[in-house]
């Protein structure tokens, strides 16, 4: 028992020197906000600017802000400006008090969180500034690497052992991701596209789910390197249903779009003169990617909205009493910890229903109506 307390508290120790050891790696700012007389000011609590700030993605990474020092990971500016490639850190710009190499990240205005080409080294914004192409690492980027290092570490090695162990029991991780995987496989794939063809579907369904699904829950851890709003970006969301449009398009046969254009057992009325149907159908197309990118994202940018929402209280009713913001404090915490247990619902019930639906497009466009006419027939 003293053996196992005493690696604990050694394991503890590590963790505590090597955050420290690493966090002195990363850049340090003074924000100091001064009056016109030279006294300091202390900034009033703004919940929207703390929650957008939270929700959007970043040219660095915030970890936290202790007194007026804020400690944040600086991460690559990549811009492309007049066949110009131009590279330097974020810290450059000193969380964007600052301009670098007549580049400046706006915070505020029109291009706020966007990076403008100022006419001279100053850190006056011009409002006609132009604005370089951006290829930077920014944070949801870099998250994104990070998963895509991790499904890689995690899945390699378990398709390896599938692969040389067909007929042996799981073991360690595969038994771990075994049951998720054969969910995916029978609950979703072969339920929606069928038993002959759904196995060509099988790696891009198996990705899509395992990457929202192990992203909802990077984005519920509040420390770095979690915390990222990655599938609550509307721009994540859309990449993820342009592919599954993609796919359905490609994959689609003769019938589907005979369906789309002449649908069976609907009233000649409503095809001729006016094509109404055909019209309805075509739409249907479209929507059905956008309804795809619109619940992943909204379901999620709102967990998080709701959980910034509830700590914001304990600081808005502190600046009225620092007794009212004790007291919020507990209901906040205690509402935090419950909208966490249901993120991690979510987390999973997100990721099901994208890779259903994708399943189920699929499942539409492949599907041989004439093979099911003349069943009917037999």
């Amino acid at each position: 028992m003293k053996l196992n307390y005493y690696k604990k508290r050694s394991y503890i120790c590590f963790i505590i020197l090597f955050v420290l050891a690493f966090s002195f790696k990363f850049s340090f700012a003074t924000e100091n906000i001064k009056t016109e007389t030279g006294e300091n000011k202390k900034e009033k609590f703004n919940a929207g600017e703390m929650i957008i700030e939270h929700i959007i993605d970043a040219h660095d990474w915030h970890i936290a802000k202790i007194g007026a020092t804020s400690i944040t990971v600086p991460l690559p500016i990549i811009l492309f400006d007049n066949g110009k490639l131009v590279t330097f850190m974020s810290s450059k710009f000193h969380h964007g008090t600052q301009s670098y190499m007549g580049y400046f990240l706006s915070k505020e205005g029109k291009n706020k969180g966007k990076i403008i080409k100022v006419k001279s080294d100053g850190i006056t914004e011009d409002e006609n500034a132009s604005l370089p192409l951006d290829f930077s690492i920014t944070k949801n980027v870099l998250s994104i690497f990070l998963m895509v290092f991790i499904l890689c570490a995690i899945f390699i090695p378990v398709a390896r052992r599938y692969k040389k162990h067909v007929d042996h029991a799981p073991k360690g991780l595969q038994s771990v991701l075994e049951p998720l995987i054969l969910f995916v496989r029978d609950d979703i794939a072969k339920a929606s596209i069928g038993e002959k063809k759904y196995e060509k579907y099988m790696p891009y369904l198996l990705t899509i789910f395992f990457f929202i699904f192990f992203m909802n829950l990077l984005g519920l851890v509040p420390f770095f390197p979690g915390g990222a709003n990655v599938t609550g970006n509307i721009a994540v969301t859309m990449v993820l249903a342009l592919f599954t449009f993609i796919i359905t398009t490609f994959s689609a046969k003769k019938s589907y779009w005979v369906h789309i254009i002449n649908t069976p057992g609907v009233p000649w009325w409503l095809k001729l003169p006016l094509p109404l149907m055909p019209v309805v159908e075509t739409i249907g197309v479209f929507t059905k990617p956008f309804v795809l990118m619109v619940r992943l994202f909204a379901n999620i940018m709102a967990g998080h909205i709701i959980a910034l929402g509830f700590m914001s209280l304990i600081f808005i009713f502190g600046a009225i009493s620092v007794s009212f913001g004790y007291g919020v404090s507990i209901v906040s915490v205690f509402f935090n910890v419950f909208m966490a247990l249901i993120e991690l619902l979510v987390a999973f019930i997100q990721a099901y229903v994208f890779t259903l639906l994708s399943a189920l497009y699929f499942g539409m466009a492949i599907e041989d109506h004439s093979e099911e006419h003349d069943h009917k027939l037999a």
